[in-house]
C-alpha cells in the first residue's frame, strides 16, 4: 500500500500540489473575498485559471483524479454564502412563495413587503438582500426553475442557509450529470472524453454556479442530456428533456429552429409539438391572465434597459455619443434591433447550413449563441458557461479564453455605482477577438464557422 502511494506521488506530485493549492485558493475565495476588492479577486481567479489549465495538461487521461478534484473544489463552497451575486435572495423569495402556492409571477417584492403580514420566512432579510432592482420587478425565472426554488424552500427548513445548501446540492449534482452525459456525447462524436474537463474544472463554472448559485448548470444538464438523446436518435425523450432545459432558462429556445433539418419533416413536427406541450405543462401551475404580461415585461428589460460587459454595444455607444446620441435612448433602439439580427442568424443557419449532421448542428449552436452574446448589451460572466459547454463538442476553444477574460468585468463590483472600466472591457474584447480570429484561420482556414470538423 505504501509503495503504491509513493509511486502515485512520484507520478502525480505536481498535479497533487496544484490541486492542494487550488483547494486553498477556492476556500479563500469562498470565505474571505469581498467582491469590492477587485485586485484580490483578479489575482485569485487568475491563479485558479492557471491551475485549471495545468491540471488538464498534466492529468487529462487521469479520469478519477480530475473528477475527484472537480467535486472537491465544489465542496469547498458547500457552507459558504455567495459573495459575487445577490440573486440567491430572490431565488429563495420566489421559492418561499411557490412553496406556499402563491404565484411568484403576480407580485413584486415591493408590493408584498408593503403588506402587514408578509407570507415569507425571513422576508425583510431577503428583501434587503436582493436589492432595489430585483425588488421592483416581477420574477423572470422560468417555471421549472421556480419549482427548484420551491423544493429548496421546502427542504431548507425555512432558513436561508438551509435553502442555500439545497440549491447548491442540486447545482453540484447537475454538474456531475453534465460530466456524465458530456463524456457520452464526446465518445459518440469520436472526440476525446477528457474534453469535458474544460467544463468541469473551469473556475468560472465552479465559482459562478456552485459558489454563486446560478442555475445555468441545471439548464445545461438537461440541455446536454437532450443533445445526447438527440444524437442517438431518441427524439421523444430528447424533446421532454429539452423542454425542461427551457423551463430552467430560456436560452435553449434560440436553438429550436436548428433542429428542423436534423429531423425528418414528420419527426420535426412531433419533436416541436412535444417540446411545446411539455413547456405548456410547466407553465400551467403558474398561469393567470397577468402571467404573460408580467413575465414578458420583465424579460424585455434585458434587451432594452440593462447593460453589463457588452462587446459590440459599447463600441457602438462610444461612437454614437460622438454624434450626440443619448445613451438611454440608444439602448432602447439597440435592444429592438439585436433580437431581429439574432433571429436572422438563426434562420440563416437553419436553412443554409447542413444541420442534418450533429457536428454541424453543434457548431451552428456555438456561433448563434456567440453572435447573440457578442451583440448583447448584457453579458454576465455566468452566461458564458453555455458557450464553454458547447465549444467542447467542436474544434473551437475561444469560449474558454472568454471565460478567463470575463474576470475583467468584475471591476464593476469594486464601486457602489457598478460603473464599468471601458479600458478593461476593451482589453477583454480585443484579446477575445484576436483569439477568435486566430482560431477561425487555423482551425477552419477559409471554411468558416459551420462546416464539418
Amino acid at each position: 500500500m505504501f509503495d503504491t502511494l509513493t509511486k502515485y506521488w512520484k507520478l502525480h506530485k505536481v498535479a497533487i500540489l496544484l490541486s492542494a493549492l487550488g483547494v486553498l485558493l477556492y476556500a479563500f475565495f469562498a470565505f474571505q473575498l469581498v467582491r469590492t476588492d477587485f485586485p484580490k479577486l483578479l489575482g485569485l481567479f487568475t491563479a485558479l485559471f492557471f491551475i485549471y489549465l495545468k491540471l488538464i495538461q498534466f492529468e487529462k487521461w487521469n479520469l478519477r483524479f480530475l473528477v475527484g478534484m472537480g467535486v472537491l473544489f465544489r465542496l469547498v463552497f458547500l457552507l459558504a454564502e455567495p459573495n459575487l451575486s445577490q440573486d440567491y435572495f430572490r431565488f429563495i423569495w420566489d421559492g418561499e412563495l411557490a412553496a406556499q402556492g402563491i404565484n411568484p409571477y403576480l407580485y413584486t417584492p415591493d408590493t408584498l413587503i408593503a403588506q402587514t403580514n408578509v407570507p415569507i420566512a425571513n422576508a425583510q432579510v431577503l428583501y434587503d438582500g436582493m436589492g432595489s432592482l430585483s425588488a421592483r420587478n416581477y420574477s423572470n425565472y422560468p417555471p421549472f426553475n421556480q419549482l427548484l426554488f420551491a423544493l429548496a424552500s421546502l427542504l431548507g427548513g425555512k432558513t436561508i442557509f438551509g435553502s442555500l445548501l439545497v440549491m447548491r446540492t442540486i447545482i453540484i449534482l447537475a454538474d456531475i450529470g453534465i460530466l456524465y452525459f458530456g463524456r457520452k456525447l464526446l465518445l459518440y462524436l469520436n472526440k476525446s472524453p477528457h474534453l469535458i474537463f474544460w467544463y468541469f474544472l473551469n473556475p468560472l463554472v465552479i465559482i459562478e454556479l456552485t459558489g454563486n448559485l446560478h442555475f445555468e448548470g441545471v439548464m445545461l444538464f438537461f440541455f446536454v442530456w437532450a443533445l445526447f438523446l438527440t444524437a442517438v436518435k431518441k427524439w421523444l425523450p430528447a424533446a421532454v428533456v429539452y423542454a425542461i432545459s427551457i423551463g430552467v432558462k430560456l436560452v435553449p429556445l434560440l436553438f429550436l429552429p436548428l433542429f428542423l433539418k436534423y429531423f425528418s419533416l414528420k419527426k420535426s413536427v412531433l419533436f416541436y409539438g412535444s417540446v411545446v406541450l411539455f413547456c405548456f405543462l410547466m407553465v400551467v401551475p403558474f398561469y393567470s391572465p397577468e402571467f404573460i404580461t408580467n413575465y414578458s415585461k420583465t424579460v424585455g428589460l434585458w434587451f432594452s434597459n440593462f447593460e453589463f460587459n457588452a462587446g459590440l454595444y459599447n463600441g457602438i455607444k462610444l461612437l454614437a455619443v460622438q454624434f450626440d446620441a443619448k445613451p438611454w435612448e440608444l439602448i432602447k433602439t439597440y435592444g429592438k434591433i439585436t433580437p431581429i439580427l439574432t433571429i436572422a442568424v438563426v434562420l440563416y443557419c437553419t436553412f443554409f447550413r447542413d444541420t442534418k449532421k450533429i457536428t454541424v448542428l453543434l457548431n451552428a449552436m456555438l456561433w448563434v449563441l456567440s453572435f447573440y452574446y457578442l451583440t448583447s448589451p448584457t453579458v454576465h460572466p455566468w452566461y458564458l458557461i453555455f458557450l464553454v459547454t458547447l465549444c467542447i463538442f467542436t474544434s473551437f476553444r475561444f469560449p474558454i479564453v472568454w471565460s478567463g477574460l470575463a474576470v475583467l468585468s468584475y471591476f464593476a463590483y469594486a464601486n457602489e455605482t457598478f460603473s464599468e472600466n471601458l479600458w478593461l472591457l476593451g482589453l477583454e474584447y480585443a484579446l477575445l477577438f484576436g483569439y477568435m480570429g486566430y482560431e477561425i484561420i487555423t482551425v477552419w482556414g477559409k471554411k468558416v464557422f459551420f462546416h464539418k470538423n
